[in-house]
């Protein structure tokens, strides 16, 4: 059994165990949290699509940890014209694991 769930703006497809870096949210390393964004839920052959959420379907998860990405280097040049723009940036993430899926 899986879904497809929506957070942070983007899509996940998810199954019972696995363990993903989503964007920050607010919610304490430890506690469990309930993902009701559920786009589409599939077990086996019988597949259900939302339009675009399904109303009773809910992903559970508890939350490992809260971190930061690796930083990205921008780098802005213009040829001839003596500028150069350095720039960093780390996305902070929640790392979560999917505990149960309920359609």
């Amino acid at each position: 059994m899986y879904a497809v769930i929506k957070t942070g703006g983007k899509q996940y497809r998810v199954e019972v165990g696995n363990k993903l870096k989503i964007e920050q949210i607010k919610a304490d390393a430890g506690s469990d949290i309930v993902l009701d964004q559920v786009l589409m839920v599939a077990s086996g052959d019988n597949i259900t699509v939302g339009k675009p959420y399904l109303e009773k379907a809910k992903v559970n998860a508890s939350v490992l940890s809260h971190g930061r990405h690796d930083k990205i280097r921008i780098f802005k040049m213009r040829r001839r014209k003596h500028y150069q723009k350095h720039q960093g940036h780390r996305q902070n993430y929640t790392e979560i694991q999917i505990t149960n899926i309920s359609a």
